[in-house]
Protein backbone atom coordinates (compact mmCIF):
# COMPACT_ATOMS: atom_id res chain seq x y z
CA UNK A 1 0.00 0.00 0.00
CA UNK A 2 1.66 3.58 -0.89
CA UNK A 3 2.15 5.77 1.46
CA UNK A 4 0.07 9.41 -0.08
CA UNK A 5 1.11 12.85 1.55
CA UNK A 6 4.50 14.02 -0.03
CA UNK A 7 4.58 17.45 -0.98
CA UNK A 8 5.79 19.22 -4.45
CA UNK A 9 6.07 22.70 -5.64
CA UNK A 10 3.94 23.00 -9.25
CA UNK A 11 3.86 25.93 -11.07
CA UNK A 12 5.39 28.30 -7.47
CA UNK A 13 2.86 26.97 -5.36
CA UNK A 14 3.13 24.33 -2.72
CA UNK A 15 0.32 20.88 -2.72
CA UNK A 16 0.20 18.21 -1.20
CA UNK A 17 0.51 15.51 -3.66
CA UNK A 18 -0.29 11.78 -4.07
CA UNK A 19 3.38 10.48 -4.38
CA UNK A 20 4.19 7.73 -2.55
CA UNK A 21 7.72 8.61 -0.31
CA UNK A 22 9.00 6.59 2.49
CA UNK A 23 7.91 7.46 6.02
CA UNK A 24 11.55 8.13 6.97
CA UNK A 25 12.41 9.66 4.25
CA UNK A 26 9.48 12.28 4.81
CA UNK A 27 10.85 12.60 8.92
CA UNK A 28 14.53 13.56 7.49
CA UNK A 29 15.63 16.92 7.43
CA UNK A 30 15.45 20.04 8.29
CA UNK A 31 12.19 20.97 10.85
CA UNK A 32 9.71 22.56 8.93
CA UNK A 33 7.40 25.50 9.49
CA UNK A 34 6.82 26.61 12.75
CA UNK A 35 2.82 25.77 13.10
CA UNK A 36 0.44 24.27 15.33
CA UNK A 37 -2.62 21.96 14.80
CA UNK A 38 -5.58 22.34 16.82
CA UNK A 39 -9.51 21.66 16.40
CA UNK A 40 -8.97 19.09 14.04
CA UNK A 41 -12.54 17.49 12.95
CA UNK A 42 -12.76 14.97 10.57
CA UNK A 43 -16.16 13.65 8.94
CA UNK A 44 -18.19 16.11 11.17
CA UNK A 45 -17.42 13.69 14.06
CA UNK A 46 -18.96 10.99 12.16
CA UNK A 47 -17.02 7.25 11.35
CA UNK A 48 -15.65 7.52 7.24
CA UNK A 49 -17.52 4.82 5.60
CA UNK A 50 -15.07 3.11 2.40
CA UNK A 51 -16.98 1.06 -0.32
CA UNK A 52 -15.46 -1.22 -2.12
CA UNK A 53 -15.08 1.71 -5.23
CA UNK A 54 -15.83 4.98 -5.27
CA UNK A 55 -13.47 7.64 -3.99
CA UNK A 56 -14.51 9.18 -0.46
CA UNK A 57 -13.73 12.51 0.34
CA UNK A 58 -14.18 13.57 3.53
CA UNK A 59 -14.30 17.04 4.95
CA UNK A 60 -11.91 18.46 7.64
CA UNK A 61 -11.68 21.50 9.46
CA UNK A 62 -9.09 22.83 11.81
CA UNK A 63 -7.16 25.67 13.47
CA UNK A 64 -3.35 26.35 12.66
CA UNK A 65 -1.54 28.56 14.92
CA UNK A 66 2.02 30.34 13.55
CA UNK A 67 4.19 32.99 14.72
CA UNK A 68 3.29 36.66 13.36
CA UNK A 69 6.79 36.04 11.80
CA UNK A 70 5.46 33.14 9.38
CA UNK A 71 3.21 34.66 6.29
CA UNK A 72 0.55 32.62 5.86
CA UNK A 73 1.65 32.48 2.19
CA UNK A 74 4.88 30.85 2.76
CA UNK A 75 3.49 27.17 3.55
CA UNK A 76 1.08 24.71 2.86
CA UNK A 77 -0.60 22.76 5.15
CA UNK A 78 -3.42 19.59 4.98
CA UNK A 79 -5.10 17.27 7.83
CA UNK A 80 -3.73 13.41 7.63
CA UNK A 81 -5.16 10.04 9.52
CA UNK A 82 -2.76 7.22 10.03
CA UNK A 83 -2.39 3.59 12.14
CA UNK A 84 0.79 3.44 14.71
CA UNK A 85 2.74 4.80 17.59
CA UNK A 86 4.05 7.58 15.18
CA UNK A 87 2.75 9.82 12.75
CA UNK A 88 6.43 9.92 11.33
CA UNK A 89 6.40 5.91 11.26
CA UNK A 90 3.03 4.95 9.87
CA UNK A 91 1.40 1.49 8.87
CA UNK A 92 -1.41 3.41 7.42
CA UNK A 93 -1.82 6.45 6.23
CA UNK A 94 -4.50 8.98 4.25
CA UNK A 95 -4.40 12.42 3.18
CA UNK A 96 -5.55 15.10 1.01
CA UNK A 97 -4.74 15.77 -2.61
CA UNK A 98 -4.99 19.47 -2.19
CA UNK A 99 -3.90 21.47 0.76
CA UNK A 100 -5.78 23.22 2.97
CA UNK A 101 -8.02 26.24 2.58
CA UNK A 102 -7.28 29.10 5.67
CA UNK A 103 -9.14 32.29 6.60
CA UNK A 104 -7.22 34.57 8.81
CA UNK A 105 -8.42 34.88 12.36
CA UNK A 106 -5.68 36.43 13.46
CA UNK A 107 -1.91 37.48 12.88
CA UNK A 108 -1.44 34.25 14.58
CA UNK A 109 -4.23 31.99 13.81
CA UNK A 110 -5.96 30.60 10.69
CA UNK A 111 -9.04 28.42 10.55
CA UNK A 112 -8.95 25.83 7.82
CA UNK A 113 -11.19 23.65 5.98
CA UNK A 114 -9.68 20.74 3.39
CA UNK A 115 -10.05 16.87 2.74
CA UNK A 116 -8.89 13.54 2.74
CA UNK A 117 -8.80 11.95 -0.66
CA UNK A 118 -9.45 8.03 -0.24
CA UNK A 119 -9.13 5.97 -3.41
CA UNK A 120 -10.39 1.84 -2.90
CA UNK A 121 -9.23 1.01 -6.28
CA UNK A 122 -5.67 2.09 -5.88
CA UNK A 123 -5.22 0.03 -2.79
CA UNK A 124 -5.03 3.03 -0.33
CA UNK A 125 -6.64 0.64 2.54
CA UNK A 126 -6.79 -2.90 3.52
CA UNK A 127 -9.20 -4.62 5.34
CA UNK A 128 -6.99 -5.47 8.17
CA UNK A 129 -6.91 -1.43 9.01
CA UNK A 130 -10.47 -1.21 9.22
CA UNK A 131 -11.09 0.53 12.48
CA UNK A 132 -9.95 3.49 14.59
CA UNK A 133 -7.36 5.52 13.02
CA UNK A 134 -5.53 8.75 14.77
CA UNK A 135 -5.80 12.05 13.25
CA UNK A 136 -3.04 14.31 12.59
CA UNK A 137 -1.65 17.68 10.70
CA UNK A 138 1.15 18.01 7.93
CA UNK A 139 2.76 21.58 6.69
CA UNK A 140 5.41 22.10 4.10
CA UNK A 141 7.56 24.95 2.86
CA UNK A 142 8.49 26.27 0.19
CA UNK A 143 12.23 24.28 0.56
CA UNK A 144 10.17 21.10 1.25
CA UNK A 145 10.77 20.96 5.21
CA UNK A 146 8.30 18.89 6.70
CA UNK A 147 6.23 19.73 9.97
CA UNK A 148 4.30 16.76 11.12
CA UNK A 149 1.09 16.97 14.01
CA UNK A 150 0.38 13.92 15.75
CA UNK A 151 -2.00 12.62 18.36
CA UNK A 152 -4.82 15.21 17.84
CA UNK A 153 -7.94 13.13 18.29
CA UNK A 154 -9.15 9.67 16.86
CA UNK A 155 -12.26 8.68 13.47
CA UNK A 156 -13.03 5.44 12.50
CA UNK A 157 -12.52 4.10 8.44
CA UNK A 158 -14.96 1.29 7.98
CA UNK A 159 -15.85 -1.03 5.12
CA UNK A 160 -18.97 0.01 2.99
CA UNK A 161 -21.71 -2.53 3.76
CA UNK A 162 -25.19 -3.41 1.37
CA UNK A 163 -27.96 -5.45 2.28
CA UNK A 164 -30.84 -6.73 0.43
CA UNK A 165 -34.36 -7.85 1.27
CA UNK A 166 -36.69 -9.72 -1.23
CA UNK A 167 -40.47 -11.08 0.78
CA UNK A 168 -42.30 -13.19 -0.79
CA UNK A 169 -45.00 -14.52 -2.02
CA UNK A 170 -46.38 -11.20 -3.07
CA UNK A 171 -48.96 -10.71 -2.71
CA UNK A 172 -49.80 -13.13 0.39
CA UNK A 173 -53.25 -14.08 2.22
CA UNK A 174 -53.55 -13.22 5.54
CA UNK A 175 -52.36 -15.34 7.91
CA UNK A 176 -49.90 -16.99 5.30
CA UNK A 177 -46.23 -18.23 5.46
CA UNK A 178 -44.20 -15.00 4.36
CA UNK A 179 -40.72 -16.02 3.58
CA UNK A 180 -38.03 -13.27 3.92
CA UNK A 181 -34.76 -13.58 2.09
CA UNK A 182 -31.77 -11.18 1.78
CA UNK A 183 -27.51 -10.84 1.40
CA UNK A 184 -25.44 -8.68 3.84
CA UNK A 185 -22.17 -7.78 2.03
CA UNK A 186 -19.33 -5.14 2.63
CA UNK A 187 -16.55 -3.95 0.84
CA UNK A 188 -13.85 -5.73 -0.15
CA UNK A 189 -10.84 -3.13 -0.54
CA UNK A 190 -8.14 -5.73 -1.77
CA UNK A 191 -10.60 -7.07 -4.27
CA UNK A 192 -12.86 -4.16 -4.75
CA UNK A 193 -15.99 -5.65 -5.25
CA UNK A 194 -18.59 -6.44 -2.20
CA UNK A 195 -18.27 -10.18 -0.76
CA UNK A 196 -20.77 -11.71 1.84
CA UNK A 197 -20.83 -11.16 5.54
CA UNK A 198 -20.69 -14.43 7.10
CA UNK A 199 -21.95 -14.57 10.96
CA UNK A 200 -23.41 -11.96 11.53
CA UNK A 201 -27.05 -11.05 13.40
CA UNK A 202 -29.13 -9.10 11.23
CA UNK A 203 -32.84 -7.67 12.59
CA UNK A 204 -35.78 -8.29 10.34
CA UNK A 205 -38.00 -5.00 10.77
CA UNK A 206 -41.62 -4.18 10.06
CA UNK A 207 -43.01 -0.78 9.21
CA UNK A 208 -47.33 -1.37 9.07
CA UNK A 209 -48.53 0.74 6.38
CA UNK A 210 -49.21 4.40 6.71
CA UNK A 211 -46.58 4.28 9.47
CA UNK A 212 -42.77 5.62 9.07
CA UNK A 213 -41.59 3.48 11.79
CA UNK A 214 -39.77 -0.10 12.04
CA UNK A 215 -40.07 -2.59 14.58
CA UNK A 216 -37.91 -5.23 15.17
CA UNK A 217 -39.61 -8.74 14.34
CA UNK A 218 -37.12 -11.12 15.09
CA UNK A 219 -33.13 -11.37 14.44
CA UNK A 220 -31.56 -13.80 12.31
CA UNK A 221 -28.06 -14.71 11.12
CA UNK A 222 -26.45 -14.14 7.87
CA UNK A 223 -25.12 -17.42 6.45
CA UNK A 224 -21.15 -18.54 5.09
CA UNK A 225 -22.30 -16.40 1.71
CA UNK A 226 -24.06 -13.63 3.89
CA UNK A 227 -27.38 -14.93 2.80
CA UNK A 228 -30.46 -14.27 5.10
CA UNK A 229 -34.22 -16.50 5.06
CA UNK A 230 -36.93 -17.12 7.82
CA UNK A 231 -40.37 -16.61 7.70
CA UNK A 232 -43.34 -14.92 9.40
CA UNK A 233 -46.99 -14.70 9.38
CA UNK A 234 -48.70 -12.07 6.74
CA UNK A 235 -51.11 -10.04 8.73
CA UNK A 236 -51.30 -6.41 7.43
CA UNK A 237 -50.15 -4.78 4.86
CA UNK A 238 -46.97 -3.21 5.20
CA UNK A 239 -42.82 -2.64 4.28
CA UNK A 240 -40.14 -5.54 5.61
CA UNK A 241 -36.43 -4.60 5.43
CA UNK A 242 -33.23 -6.30 7.08
CA UNK A 243 -31.58 -3.90 9.54
CA UNK A 244 -27.42 -4.73 10.47
CA UNK A 245 -25.80 -2.20 13.27
CA UNK A 246 -22.75 -2.80 11.86
CA UNK A 247 -19.66 -3.78 13.90
CA UNK A 248 -15.95 -2.46 15.20
CA UNK A 249 -15.03 -2.56 11.19
CA UNK A 250 -18.26 -2.05 9.19
CA UNK A 251 -21.00 0.37 9.05
CA UNK A 252 -24.28 0.05 9.72
CA UNK A 253 -26.87 -0.22 7.15
CA UNK A 254 -30.15 -1.03 6.39
CA UNK A 255 -32.10 -1.76 3.50
CA UNK A 256 -35.25 -0.48 1.37
CA UNK A 257 -38.22 -1.74 2.56
CA UNK A 258 -40.10 -4.31 0.25
CA UNK A 259 -43.88 -3.14 0.20
CA UNK A 260 -46.41 -6.90 1.09
CA UNK A 261 -49.70 -6.74 0.25
CA UNK A 262 -52.07 -8.82 2.86
CA UNK A 263 -55.18 -9.82 1.17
Amino acid sequence: MRIRATVAAVSGALALSALAVPAAHAAAGTAGPAVTFSNVKVAQGKSIVVGAKAKVVVPVTYTLTHPASLKPGSFAAGPVIYLGDKITAPTGFQAGDEPGTCKTVSATVLNCTASLDIYPTDHDLLNSQAGTWKVGGLAVDAAKHLTWGGDLGYTKVLRGAALTVDASPEPVKKGAALTVKGTLSRADWSANKNTGFAGQSVALQFCKAGSRTYTTVKTVKTDGAGNLKTTVTASVDGYYRYSFAGVATTAAVSAAGDYVDVK
